[in-house]
């Protein structure tokens, strides 16, 4: 019984989504940039993730997902690494201006390892606020 008391209040369930095909859709989606390497959220991106918190707190329908992205050129673990990282700090961001943590859900998002090494446009994170499901 005792145990019960200490173990304190239950965390929340995450809601059940997928962030399957998001980045296929192209409303209700705002990019947060990243300098080269970097897993520290800029001034530059601020407005996207105020602009995307504000959209999803007029309907807590909707559910976000935080698409991580990095370019190749560090190499296939510490690009995941850097793109789920940056996601966390993107999701964390949008928790802070109050959207419930349930309704986020980050990923790291890092493409095939062949040919180009260097990809400007992948230095950043995607946040996609998915749309209401009947």
């Amino acid at each position: 019984m005792l145990l019960l008391l200490l173990a304190g209040p239950a965390a929340a369930q995450p809601r059940s989504f997928s962030c399957v095909g998001a980045e296929a859709l192209e409303d209700d989606v705002f990019a947060v940039p990243f300098t080269r390497g970097s897993t520290t959220l800029r001034d530059a991106g601020r407005s996207a993730i105020a602009a995307a918190a504000q959209l999803a707190e007029g309907d807590r329908d909707r559910n976000i997902c935080v698409l991580g992205h990095a370019d190749r050129s560090a190499g296939a673990g510490t690009s995941t690494q850097i793109a789920a990282q940056r996601a966390r700090a993107v999701a964390q961001a949008l928790s802070q201006q109050g959207i419930e943590r349930d309704r986020i859900r980050a990923e790291a998002r890092v493409g095939a390892f062949s040919g180009r090494q260097s990809e400007p446009e992948a230095r950043a994170v995607t946040i996609v606020v998915l749309p209401n499901l009947p």
